[in-house]
């Protein structure tokens, strides 16, 4: 129901009037890792539909598979020690945005963390071009946030902790 729900209100959302469209951003994503930001692997288009933010990736250079995907809390990408000074990459970017203090990882279309994405689904050749609907957001809200992909999918749920991501391997922020 999940699926079938996200693709008709995408696929409204796509083909409705541009003068429905309130507002719209274009974040660069960069590759991540402990040492630092690496290149850019492509752009995230979101722009703000009456049924949410409908975001638009065009990545390349990922693994074949889902990635979470989430917006993040902090304003920057760079890698910062954890408690045991091992540097971690986008540790700057904090964590899940979650202004309604809700503590809870749900996804997309639940009431927890405003910042749950719909998972990016990679192509074998790297690609991820398929768009996301983000209900609960709108493009503002990317403004001043990192925008992370995360190596491994995502279950939507607070086990594994945070939906099981793994590791940040890309990162923009919204300007």
């Amino acid at each position: 129901m999940y699926r079938l729900g996200a693709v008709l209100v995408l696929c409204w959302a796509l083909l409705m009037p541009a003068a429905v469209q309130a507002s719209a951003i274009e974040v660069t994503i960069n590759s991540i890792n402990a040492e630092g930001i690496g290149e850019s692997i492509g752009t995230i288009n979101a722009r703000d539909t009456d049924q949410g933010l409908v975001i638009i990736p065009e990545l390349s250079g990922l693994s074949e598979g889902e990635h979470g995907f989430h917006l993040h809390a902090g304003d920057h990408c760079d890698p910062l020690p954890n408690t045991e000074g091992v540097s971690i990459a986008g540790l700057a970017a904090l964590g899940h945005w979650d202004p309604d203090e809700t503590d809870a990882h749900l996804g997309p279309f639940g009431n927890g963390h405003r910042g749950d994405l719909s998972r990016l689904v990679v192509d074998r050749d790297g690609n991820t071009t398929t768009s996301v609907v983000a209900p609960r957001l709108k493009a503002s809200d990317l403004r001043g946030r990192a925008l992370v992909v995360h190596a491994g999918g995502d279950t939507y749920a607070d086990t594994p902790p945070l939906g099981g991501g793994g590791a940040r391997i890309a990162c923009g922020v919204g300007t």
